[in-house]
């Protein structure tokens, strides 16, 4: 045999023809996204475009075991890249092929792929894991709820890094298949359409899909013990409401309110056009919280919500952020306005349905009921800040904004506008200057002051009611409305959704 022989030099230089130029300089993704509240939420270099999650969940110890998998797409050449994560992590595979990997930071998992990733290139990453999470803390804090007969996870900003790893920002959001595996007589809820439910050697496995985009912390997951309602809207939306068997007095509340869910997406759907998803629906577990969540397609109430009895704002709070929150997500969290304004506005237009207070009369009393002196009116609802990103000047001085708006522009092109934004930006995500440009080509109108000052300027501005506007748009309304909408109380009862009570610097967590 005649073997030929390579000198070094040569075999190196044909060893480099194969490996592409790009693998070669590859770099490692950024730890963070790039959210100035959140430096550390989500990463750079790669996008998520679906997640599936097998878990295993036992309530009495706590113990949640799982693999998730998660076809990500490189947005860059990859050497190395992050994932949110706090549980612990037994192994991890880019592709098949093992990677390295380690917990860095609070909640990084930094994943070294065998081979790098090349952009463009789509791949899988399959993570394994255990732990407990509620024993994963954040600054002292967990996001994770026990309950009597399980657990719970249902946070804002985050709450994805204490059950799944993932890409935990907004911008990326993608699909879901959660299949969870629990003992007999527990029961596993999450987002979406239940596909199928199926019991082996005493244990019950629910498979659920989100089959729309969905961001990381609009994902939810509750174990225990639940009555389960189901019921189709008339366009055949299925919807399934979960309520934990031991919610004591406040249980008929909550049912009374919850189950007119769908009710309140048909009304909704006439102002904000059709529903972005494939399911409807709630769930009250039993936890000791006051504040409500729109996770997607089924939002969390805290039993709370109903210690005063029937409160169905709420639900219409919860419903109208599936179109503004969920179907357009914020593109960074200080865009809050996007959600918030627009769901407690929503409260005031089904007051004003209601006959219990038109949104007006609603503007009027919360703008007359705090004095120019009230720190309120310091908090800018367009960019609140970190420390103020769920204060009720995002949600009550951002409604008025809009009033104000409609006041500006007339109903016609209002209405057009609420309906037109969650349409055109469907499933994506937006900034609030976004929000100003779509509203003045909609009404052809210059807006940009009209929203400067509600949004960005510090202090309380002149508010004119419609009828002032031609001749006294300088002067403010008066100083007390005289008579308090019927539906001021139940709204106002509603402001616990976004007050947990907590300060955890980085997981600034706030329902709703």
């Amino acid at each position: 045999m005649h073997r030929k022989v390579i000198a070094p030099s040569v075999l190196a230089a044909s060893l480099l023809l194969v490996i592409p130029a790009s693998a070669a300089s590859a770099g490692p993704g950024a730890p963070g996204i790039g959210d100035p509240y959140y430096p550390a939420s989500g990463n750079g270099g790669y996008d998520v475009s679906h997640y599936d999650l097998r878990l295993q969940y036992q309530p009495k110890t706590d113990l949640l075991e799982g693999t998730a998998t998660l076809l990500t797409t490189a947005k860059q050449d990859l050497s190395r890249f992050n994932l949110d994560f706090g549980l612990k992590v037994s192994e991890v595979r880019v592709n098949g092929v093992k990677a390295k990997f380690a917990a860095t930071g609070t909640q990084e998992l930094e994943v070294t792929p065998a081979q790098p990733l090349l952009k463009g290139k789509q791949s899988s990453v399959v993570v394994k894991y255990a732990g407990k999470p509620s024993e994963f803390k954040v600054d002292g804090w967990t996001a994770w709820q026990r309950t009597p007969d399980g657990g719970v996870a249902a946070q804002e900003p985050d709450s994805a890094i204490w059950w799944f790893p993932s890409n935990d920002h907004p911008l990326d959001k993608a699909t879901f298949d959660v299949s969870v595996n629990v003992p007999d007589g527990t029961q596993a809820i999450s987002n979406g359409v239940l596909q199928s439910q199926s019991s082996k050697l005493g244990w019950t496995r629910f498979n659920w899909r989100s089959n729309k985009p969905q961001a990381t912390y609009l994902a939810t997951l509750a174990i225990g013990k639940f009555d389960i309602t189901t019921d189709k809207t008339a366009s055949g939306l299925p919807i399934l409401n979960a309520y934990s068997k031991d919610l004591g007095d406040n249980a008929g509340a909550a049912r009374a309110s919850v189950e007119r869910t769908g009710e309140v997406a048909e009304w909704l759907e006439g102002i904000f056009g059709p529903y972005p998803f494939n399911a409807l629906g709630g769930y009250v577990p039993n936890v000791n919280a006051g504040y409500a969540l729109e996770t997607q397609t089924r939002p969390f109430y805290g039993p709370r919500q109903f210690q005063n009895g029937a409160n169905v704002s709420v639900v219409v709070h919860e419903i109208a952020h599936q179109w503004y929150g969920d179907s357009v997500s914020v593109d960074n969290w200080k865009d809050i306005w996007v959600n918030e304004g627009f769901a407690r506005y929503s409260q005031w237009l089904w007051s004003e349905k209601e006959g219990e207070g038109t949104a007006q009369e609603l503007a009027d009393w919360t703008y007359a009921s705090r004095s120019a002196e009230d720190p309120f009116w310091q908090v800018k609802p367009g960019d609140p800040g970190p420390e103020n990103q769920f204060h009720g000047a995002v949600y009550d001085r951002g409604a008025i904004a809009l009033q104000a708006l409609r006041n500006e522009i007339g109903d016609e092109k209002f209405f057009r506008i609420l309906k037109g934004w969650p349409t055109e930006r469907a499933h994506g995500n937006a900034k609030v200057g976004d929000f100003v440009r779509y509203a003045e080509k909609v009404s052809n109108k210059p807006l940009a002051q009209l929203f400067e000052t509600w949004l960005y300027t510090p202090g309380k501005p002149a508010f004119a009611p419609p009828a002032a506007k031609a001749g006294a748009r300088s002067l403010q309304a008066p100083a007390k409305p005289t008579v308090e909408p019927k539906s001021w109380k139940k709204i106002a009862a509603t402001n616990t959704v976004h007050d947990h009570g907590q300060d955890h610097g980085h997981e600034n967590g706030r329902g709703h």
